[in-house]
Formats: C-alpha cells, sequence, structure tokens
C-alpha cells in the first residue's frame, strides 16, 4: 500500500491554496461568483495533475446528473441520480480494476468519483426533499461543479451538505453560528469569525504522526503475513490474533493521514466551522470524517463504524437506512460494498459485516443490563466489548486489505469461519425486536445518543436533514 506522491504534493499545494483563498477571497473581498469559478478550476486543475484527461469522467458524471436534475420531474429525480451516477461509478471501477491495474493501490480516477457520487446523490435527495419548503434550492450549473469539483475535496473529500457548502461560499456559515448559547464569553455573543489557525495546526500535526506511523510501522507488520503458511503453522493461535490487530492498527494510520489532511485543507479554506464548545473556543468539526481516539477505543462494532469515514456513514444513513423499508442494515452495508467497487474482497468484507452488525446488537441487548449494576462491572464489560470489537473488526475487514477471494478466504478458513458461526449462533439464540419496533423506540433518543458516541463536543449540522422529514421514505 502507498501514498502517491502526486496525490501528496497536489493536497500541500491544496492546503496553501486554501489560505490563500480565505484571505484574498473572502467573502467580504469576492462576490459568491468570483469563488465559485476559482474553487471549480482550481479543482480541475488538480484533477487533470493527478489523473490527466481520465478527469473529464468527472464532468461525464456531473453534467449527465445535472441534465436529469433539470429535465427530469422532482418525484422521480433523485432516483434517476441516484442511478446513474452510482452506475457510472460502478462501469468506470470495472474498467479500472478488471482492464487495467488489478489490485494496484494507485491514486486511480474513481477514488474522486466516489465523493462525487455521494454529492450528486445528496443534493438530488436534498432538493427533493424539500421541495416543499424550498430549503435546497436547484444550483446553476457553476454551483452544481464548484459544489462537486472544488480544489479543497476534490481528491479526497470529504463529502458534506450543498447548504453547508453555498454557506461557506457566500460567507453566511458563521451567522446563525454566533448564536448558539455555547458561543458565548461573559454573557455576550461573538461577533469576530473564529480562526481555524490552531485547528488547522493541530490536524496537520496529526497527519505528520500518522504518516510518521504508517510508513514506518505498516512494513514490518503486513497483513499479508496472516494467510503464510509458514506463519500459520509455527505461531500459536493466540499470537496469530494479537499479530492481526496489530497488522490492521498499522493500516489504519494511512487512512487517519489522508482524511484529517482533507478536513485540514477545508478548514483552511473557511470550511467546517460548527459552532463553539463551551468554553467559547470555536469548533472546526462540522465534516470531519473521522474520530481517532473513539475508533481506537471502541467498546462496539457500531462506535467503531459512527467515527470511522463519519461523511460516508451519514450519506449511507441519509440516502439508503432511513429510506429502506425492509432490513435497510443489509442494504446499507451491501450500498457501501458497491459503493466502495468491485473488489471481490469488499463484498466478503461487507457481507461479513451484517452477520458482526446483527449478533453485535443482540448481544449488546441481552447482556449489557447485567453488567450496569456498577462501576466495577461496567469497566469490565468496556474491556471485554473492546478486545471483542478489535478482534471482530480486524476479522471483518482483512479482505477488504487482501482483495482477492482466494487469500480472503484462506484467512477465514484459518480461523475454521469460528466468528462467522459465533454470529450466526447468536443471531438464532438470543432474542432482539425487529428493526421497526426498535427504530420506534430509538428516535427519540436518536440526536442523544448520536452526541453521546461523538462526544460532548461533536453535534453535525445535517441541514438537509432539517427541512422537511415526510419524503424519507420515497
Amino acid at each position: 500500500i502507498v501514498l502517491p506522491v502526486n496525490f501528496v504534493v497536489c493536497q500541500l499545494f491544496a492546503l496553501l491554496t486554501a489560505l490563500w483563498f480565505r484571505l484574498y477571497l473572502h467573502p467580504s473581498k469576492a462576490s459568491p461568483f468570483i469563488r465559485h469559478v476559482v474553487a471549480t478550476l482550481l479543482g480541475f486543475y488538480l484533477a487533470l495533475f493527478c489523473f490527466g484527461w481520465y478527469a473529464l469522467h468527472f464532468l461525464v458524471q456531473s453534467g449527465l446528473t445535472y441534465s436529469i436534475m433539470v429535465f427530469a420531474g422532482l418525484e422521480h429525480m433523485h432516483k434517476l441520480c441516484f442511478i446513474v451516477a452510482l452506475g457510472y461509478l460502478s462501469f468506470c471501477q470495472i474498467t479500472r480494476v478488471y482492464v487495467f491495474d488489478y489490485g494496484m493501490y494507485s491514486a486511480d480516477f474513481t477514488g474522486p468519483m466516489m465523493v462525487i457520487t455521494q454529492k450528486i446523490t445528496s443534493l438530488a435527495f436534498e432538493i427533493h426533499d424539500g421541495e416543499t419548503c424550498m430549503c435546497v434550492p436547484m444550483p446553476s450549473l457553476l454551483e452544481y461543479l464548484s459544489y462537486n469539483c472544488n480544489f479543497m475535496g476534490i481528491l479526497a473529500g470529504p463529502t458534506c451538505s450543498y447548504n453547508d457548502y453555498t454557506a461557506f461560499i457566500e460567507g453566511t456559515a458563521y451567522q446563525p453560528r454566533h448564536l448558539e448559547a455555547n458561543g458565548t464569553e461573559n454573557g455576550k455573543h461573538k461577533h469576530t469569525e473564529p480562526s481555524p489557525k490552531n485547528n488547522v495546526i493541530s490536524k496537520l500535526c496529526t497527519c505528520a504522526i500518522s504518516l510518521a506511523v504508517f510508513l514506518s510501522v505498516s512494513k514490518i507488520f503486513p497483513v499479508e503475513r496472516s494467510i503464510d503458511d509458514k506463519f500459520m503453522a509455527s505461531t500459536p493461535f493466540i499470537l496469530q490474533v494479537l499479530y492481526l490487530y496489530l497488522s490492521m492498527l498499522a493500516t489504519r494510520p494511512k487512512y487517519y493521514f489522508i482524511w484529517t489532511l482533507s478536513d485540514a485543507i477545508n478548514n483552511a479554506a473557511g470550511f467546517g466551522f460548527n459552532g463553539y464548545n463551551k468554553d467559547g473556543t470555536p469548533r472546526w468539526d462540522l465534516i470531519s470524517n473521522l474520530r481517532i481516539l473513539d475508533i481506537e477505543f471502541a467498546t462496539s462494532f457500531k462506535m467503531f463504524l459512527d467515527n470511522w469515514n463519519i461523511q460516508t456513514a451519514l450519506w449511507l444513513k441519509r440516502v439508503c437506512y432511513e429510506r429502506c423499508p425492509i432490513n435497510p442494515t443489509a442494504a446499507t452495508f451491501l450500498l457501501s460494498a458497491m459503493w466502495h467497487g468491485v473488489y471481490p474482497g469488499y463484498y466478503l468484507t461487507f457481507l461479513t459485516g451484517i452477520g458482526m452488525t446483527m449478533a453485535a446488537r443482540t448481544l449488546r441487548h441481552n447482556i449489557k443490563p447485567y453488567f450496569l449494576g456498577s462501576t466495577t462491572h461496567k469497566s469490565v464489560y468496556d474491556v471485554i466489548t473492546w478486545a471483542g470489537t478489535q478482534v471482530a473488526i480486524c476479522y471483518t475487514v482483512v479482505p477488504f486489505v487482501l482483495l482477492a477471494v482466494g487469500p480472503s478466504l484462506k484467512f477465514y478458513r484459518s480461523w475454521y469461519y469460528c466468528i462467522h458461526i459465533a454470529c450466526l449462533l447468536l443471531v438464532l439464540a438470543l432474542p432482539v425486536k425487529p428493526w421497526h419496533l426498535r427504530a420506534k423506540e430509538e428516535q427519540p433518543q436518536e440526536n442523544s445518543l448520536q452526541g453521546g458516541l461523538t462526544g460532548d463536543h461533536n453535534s453535525h449540522s445535517i441541514t438537509d436533514n432539517n427541512c422537511n422529514q415526510k419524503h424519507k421514505a420515497t
């Protein structure tokens, strides 16, 4: 696994450009039109530098779906955009993998298309869901291209709400959040525009540490060694489990580096402000894609997923989980597999993830109440569930890293499919309420539960979910 040099160079260039963009093309100095034009042109420049003429696929995908938005009726526009955007992405992924360079972890052009697909479908659903109150207007072609292909997110995202992006371009992103109660000091509301400097520096330090760890440790603990015949024959099983954990632990800093750098770029441009902490310090986590400590110390499968690739999880929730009438968990995992690509390992991972999620949910609902009687019991529960979560995640994600069917099944055979079998037995043996009844009970607590998982200082602003909820089932 490598980090292509041109990707890193372009992201560093984007970081410097973002600083210039915030200072010299600030909304007080430049019109939204100028900011849209510059953000779009710089995005296409970076795309051409990294991917050459393959970057034209970004325009084709955006052009096809924009035509659907303009000419199709609101009733079916979101569904057509979803089918065309995901279908075109899948076509490009198939040709890249099976025609060109199977197994290569290069900076391929389908990576940015994955984020563009998220943005296209998110906007289409926002427009459809908001057709009554008009909270998301139909964008112009320039606004649409700027949203999809701006230089801040063209290479690594993350995706974001169209309303949040236009508020950033127009300079209104700070105004509503200045009125929040936790943005006061001495009883007076802040009126100065918060600076992202400290947050950007902190995230760049995280990037540096993540990159150093990845480059130094990933070669010491390659995942492929887990299926080496000599290693499996000579190593006790408990040490194989420990090695698997260390190898996956060494793989994650690559993603920490990529997503944190992308977040820092957006913040440096002035995008990502999300109100204030209780102590009055500004929060810049509106489009953050991960929370590292919550990932590494997750005590449940759900907690891990909720803090990993956050914006993709929110996208899956908005376009699939909240709308699917039958078994939304399975549908969401399958959509995630399709979106990631066509390597068989992806499908093995997400199919395993369905069973893991159902088993973890069943086990939690039946076992956790017995450990809530005292602090000691709760601590014991947390330690056990942390270890179990880490093993389950590693076991699930191995095919995602190995990609191919043969090596993935060889790994599962070496474990005698023990966790697959355990998940099946748990789901069959322990009772759990049907998902639709559980959803009704948990709905009033949804916001508080999400806040509890993300920490007191994180409360994502999902503007596209606040408009017209009656269309969620369409």
